[in-house]
């Protein structure tokens, strides 16, 4: 079954089992045997997931579903290239040369997929290092054909051909070298003159093949993702005991806090093994003393500060609110630095963390948040800021870096690791199960970018799958179940993602053995 995978929505699978009795393969005229219900996440997040099936009071079966990654090509390469004793093109000499890229498509037709920076007044020029997707470059063909076009730039637009050669990448992988050394043509010029060779020459100066991972075969291969929840207690949220405070909990809805804890932890929760987070609390007044805190265990349990799923952050959210007193102020470094501590212990692609922060006013510590943000932008870390109510969140947009890449005294960011997002943007009065979902594709769609971004900065690969493979655990299950029924003379021949057993015509495929002949 194909199914397009997106981490940021919760896809829900439902399997059902049939008995096929005939080769009609009419539901209704088959004996139904049961079904499970699971989520695409928890099925990528395992690599394997066995489940009981349900619906029938004798089924004691289970279903295995296994998922695998069709393969795309994403691997980039490093292209440098120079030239020399090219054609002069201006009134002084010289040319002002650069160069495109050409891919070839399906109808022959040629595509510019990169276009070299301008080197100014020169017949030499040596121009800038490249990475460029090999999928852009050549479709995953390493014999596709690739065009470079050597022009001389002019003001007016209008730039003027000194020539062109076609390469494959197949070719340029050799690397720097005398087969990478290319006669520029310029086509016209080659018909109409005799003695005409070449407009110079553009010459390979580096080469490089960078393997691309996928968010996926990071997941499948172990790396665990932990979710951190911060909640903003400050008093400008409204007196919880008031109906119109965003606090207020009993309502004929979930408030906007719990509404964000659910779309998101809902997700989330699919990809840690133990599905325990920790909930963090800011701004508020503590008992017994009322000293306030801007970094505090929502369950006030500072021995065991996690909450079993989203259900337990839910629970301990609604328990804390009636414990403790609204104040301020709204101080975000605490609670990042809290996280970062950890992510700092894990940096070689085994962990990586995701801090939710949920709150409703403006940031006090802007200048320590900012410092605490950079810093954590060479961790493994991600941060999720939602912001609910209707207050000013400019300063929000600071934080998350996309126009201005974010800085601190001249130190900027090494990634982009924030993303902000509004919660009025996808209130729906009228549908709460509409708004989480749409929130939760905003808030989370950047993560697995931003996972394998840092991954590919500290050049770590996913690990493999674990060695036993679904199928090997099946082949040792289907010999003993033949031991059983005393088959011992036989014979297993792989084929497709099946073994098949041609003296007696047994396929077998998750955890039973189907006879069919």
């Amino acid at each position: 079954v194909h199914v397009t995978y997106r981490f940021e929505e919760q896809q829900i699978l439902k399997f059902a089992v049939y008995d096929a009795d005939t080769t009609n393969l009419r539901l209704e005229e088959q004996d139904f045997l049961g079904y499970c219900e699971t989520t695409l996440g928890q099925i990528v997040s395992s690599g394997s997931l066995t489940m009981p099936l349900l619906g029938m009071s004798w089924s004691k079966g289970q279903l295995t579903v296994v998922a695998e990654e069709l393969p795309v090509c994403r691997d980039e390469v490093l292209l440098q290239f120079r030239g020399q004793n090219l054609d002069r093109k201006d009134w002084f000499g010289t040319s002002d040369p650069f160069l495109e890229l050409h891919k070839v498509m399906e109808n022959g037709e040629y595509y510019i997929v990169h276009r070299t920076e301008v080197i100014k007044w020169t017949l030499k020029p040596n121009w800038k290092p490249f990475v460029i997707p090999v999928r852009s470059l050549c479709g995953g063909d390493m014999e596709r054909s690739i065009k470079v076009i050597c022009y001389d730039w002019n003001r007016s637009g209008n730039h003027s051909l000194i020539g062109e050669f076609y390469v494959t990448l197949n070719e340029l992988s050799k690397g720097p070298g005398p087969d990478t050394v290319y006669q520029c043509i310029h086509p016209k010029k080659q018909k109409n003159k005799s003695t005409y060779k070449d407009s110079g020459e553009i010459i390979l100066v580096h080469y490089e093949f960078r393997k691309v991972y996928s968010f996926l075969e990071y997941i499948m291969g172990g790396m665990q993702l932990h979710c951190t929840i911060a909640i903003d207690f400050t008093a400008s949220n409204g007196d919880p005991n008031t109906f119109n405070s965003l606090h207020h909990v009993g309502g004929p809805l979930p408030n906007q806090y719990e509404q964000v804890l659910m779309a998101v932890g809902e997700i989330i929760q699919d990809y840690d093994s133990d599905k325990m987070f920790p909930v963090l609390g800011f701004g508020a007044r503590l008992p017994p003393d009322g000293r306030v805190s801007h970094e505090f265990f929502v369950n006030m349990h500072p021995q065991n500060p996690y909450c079993n799923g989203v259900t337990g952050v839910v629970e301990a959210y609604k328990s804390c609110i009636r414990r403790i007193q609204l104040f301020g102020p709204t101080n975000f470094s605490p609670v990042i630095n809290h996280v970062a501590k950890f992510a700092e212990t894990y940096q070689d692609g085994s962990q990586y963390f995701i801090l939710l922060i949920i709150t409703d006013g403006v940031i006090t510590d802007l200048p320590q948040t900012k410092q605490a943000i950079v810093r954590a932008s060479t961790l493994p870390m991600s941060i999720i800021i939602v912001g609910v109510g209707n207050a000013d969140f400019e300063a929000m947009d600071v934080l998350d870096g996309d126009v201005v890449p974010l800085s601190y005294k001249g130190v900027r960011a090494q990634r982009d690791i924030v993303q902000f997002v509004p919660f009025r943007n996808f209130q729906n009065l009228h549908n709460v199960n509409a708004a989480k979902a749409l929130l939760a594709r905003e808030v989370l769609a950047e993560i697995p970018e931003q996972i394998v971004g840092y991954m590919k900065s500290r050049n770590i690969k996913p690990k493999p799958p674990s060695s036993e493979t679904f199928l090997q655990r099946e082949h040792v299950l289907f010999y003993q179940q033949m031991s059983n029924c005393r088959f011992f003379n036989f014979t297993i021949f792989n084929i497709s993602e099946m073994f098949f057993c041609p003296n007696f015509q047994i396929p077998f495929c998750f955890s039973y053995i189907n006879f069919i002949g």
